[in-house]
């Protein structure tokens, strides 16, 4: 696959993510809530994390922002539904790497977050992909 038709392709995932956001809304019930913004360009999330025994059952988020940070929120939802706090955990260390254009080699498989690769290439756009990254992170940490 060329180039041009990869980029096409990861900006049709990216804008799947932000005009049908996967797990947009709140958790009902117990959950861990973190609210984190980016004051540089105004994104917003309050994401929503429910962990039992060490895995993280289910995540949600709401808010507000540029495509690449609704989006972002919408991969990184998906891709930890599921795993255990440790593995969430190293995926986020994985796509920092990535936003920071850093070769990544991983058995842990980031999803359509993978997408946002070429985000690496714009520096001031990497705090709206990695907003919800942080957030899970600060949640897991802070629990």
């Amino acid at each position: 696959m060329s180039f041009n038709n990869l980029e096409t392709l990861y900006r049709q995932v990216i804008m799947d993510h932000y005009k049908n956001p996967r797990n947009h809304g709140a958790i009902q019930g117990d959950a861990l809530t973190v609210d984190m913004n980016n004051p540089t360009c105004g994104d917003r999330i309050q994401l929503q994390l429910q962990i039992e025994d060490g895995v993280v059952k289910d995540a949600k988020f709401e808010g507000e922002g540029c495509s690449i940070s609704m989006s972002s929120a919408s991969m990184m939802t998906q891709a930890i539904k599921g795993q255990k706090v440790a593995d969430a955990l190293q995926m986020s260390k994985i796509f920092s790497d990535l936003m920071l254009g850093e070769e990544i080699d991983t058995e842990l498989d980031l999803g359509d977050a993978e997408a946002l690769s070429g985000v690496s290439q714009f520096p001031a756009r990497i705090k709206c992909a990695t907003l919800a990254w942080k957030a899970m992170e600060k949640g897991v940490n802070d629990k």
